[in-house]
């Protein structure tokens, strides 16, 4: 085993699909149970029928899967974790919402009606749009997560 310095490596391990997050969780305590050197263990979203485990060697993560249902196989090679970073920082809910675009709100008090942004802030990933159907238009802002796009548009 090493120090708590040295730099371990990722590993992929395979697994069933829709599987990733329990095969995630059975990892990590079996490597708790077992006082193996497993740093990390992640299930990103995009990753379908796959889980990521930091570990100093490949050895520690056979060990660790070989009693969890669903944990298949340990895929051969390891990465780095400059190599997964993008998995490990989350996307703001606004990306690719600009100014002009159509949205309908899919959830709160407002759900199924229809808007135009008028204001997009990243750093709070919020919106501002107007309602379609108002009577008179005033500026909600909302969460950039409860929206869907219907349509873009180019700023007016």
């Amino acid at each position: 085993m090493g120090e708590d310095g040295d730099e371990g490596a990722i590993f992929v391990v395979k697994t069933t699909a829709n599987q990733e997050r329990s095969v995630a969780n059975m990892v990590a305590q079996v490597a708790r149970k077992d006082k193996l050197d497993i740093r990390a263990v992640i299930a990103p979203d995009e990753l379908k029928g796959y889980i990521l485990v930091e570990s100093l060697d490949s050895t520690t993560v056979e060990l660790a899967i070989q009693r969890v249902p669903h944990a298949k196989a340990l895929v051969k090679g390891q990465s780095s974790i400059d190599e997964i970073t993008h998995f490990l920082t989350p996307k703001p809910t606004v990306t690719g919402i600009t100014e002009g675009t159509i949205i309908e709100i899919t959830s709160g008090p407002f759900k199924g009606e229809k808007a135009r942004v008028k204001r997009v802030d990243e750093g709070h990933e919020e919106i501002t749009v107007e309602l379609f159907d108002a009577v008179i238009p005033i500026p909600i802002t909302i969460r950039g997560d409860t929206v869907r796009v219907l349509k873009k548009e180019e700023k007016i």
